[in-house]
């Protein structure tokens, strides 16, 4: 049983170096997320609030600090792609983090190709071995305990097209380590790579 604690109620502030909030509820996968304005510019930027959350039909969804260009974007055309972030592309995915104007296409920024979605009109990362083609279904304004609203908006789709390098699949199954898929960890730099040697097997019982 543990007997020492560092209790504290976020409201009234963590009383430590860094929020260890997602540092804690970590490593996360990373929304990499293409869009495209109205006027046609291309969009791309890393999401660290990101997850699944329905198997049929798959649903994802990323949560934007923010009203930022990749939610305006999709609010307009109700369209987006997702791109695995991997190890080879780990610059990459940085560097389309930067804060920069809107008519500024991150993909060029990044220096990663804009490849068409086949199914919906958004951009995905040609160089990406896994992109999901999405329409959006929900839009959220999160809100607080209190019901006041947060400039914290929840952006879910619908994967309507999914693309997998084929070399990831052996045998049916497809192989999570094999694209050496990166995670955010917490604090201001922190990140986790997957590997095959970190894998363990565990079965669900019943």
């Amino acid at each position: 049983m543990i007997d020492n604690w560092h209790f504290y109620e976020p409201v009234n502030g963590h009383g430590l170096a860094h929020d260890p909030l997602n540092a804690i509820v970590a490593p996360r996968p990373i929304g990499w997320i293409g869009s495209r304005s109205g006027a046609g510019v291309n969009n791309l930027a890393p999401y660290s609030f990101f997850n699944v959350f329905n198997y049929r039909p798959p649903l994802i969804g990323f949560s934007s600090q923010g009203w930022k260009d990749s939610v305006a974007n999709i609010a307009e055309t109700k369209v987006f792609t997702w791109n695995l972030a991997t190890m080879t592309l780990a610059e990459a995915m940085n560097a389309s983090a930067t804060s920069v104007a809107a008519d500024v296409d991150e993909f060029a920024l990044a220096g990663v190709t804009a490849e068409e979605g086949k199914l919906v009109a958004a951009p995905r990362v040609a160089e990406s071995p896994v992109s999901f083609e999405c329409r959006l279904t929900q839009l959220i304004r999160l809100e607080t305990k209190e019901g006041h609203e947060l400039d914290q908006w929840l952006v879910i789709g619908e994967a309507v097209g999914i693309h997998i390098a084929a070399d990831l699949i052996e045998n049916g199954i497809y192989q999570t380590a094999s694209a050496r898929p990166i995670l955010r960890g917490g604090g201001p730099v922190d990140y986790f790579e997957v590997t095959e040697a970190a894998r363990f097997e565990m079965r669900r019982p019943g």
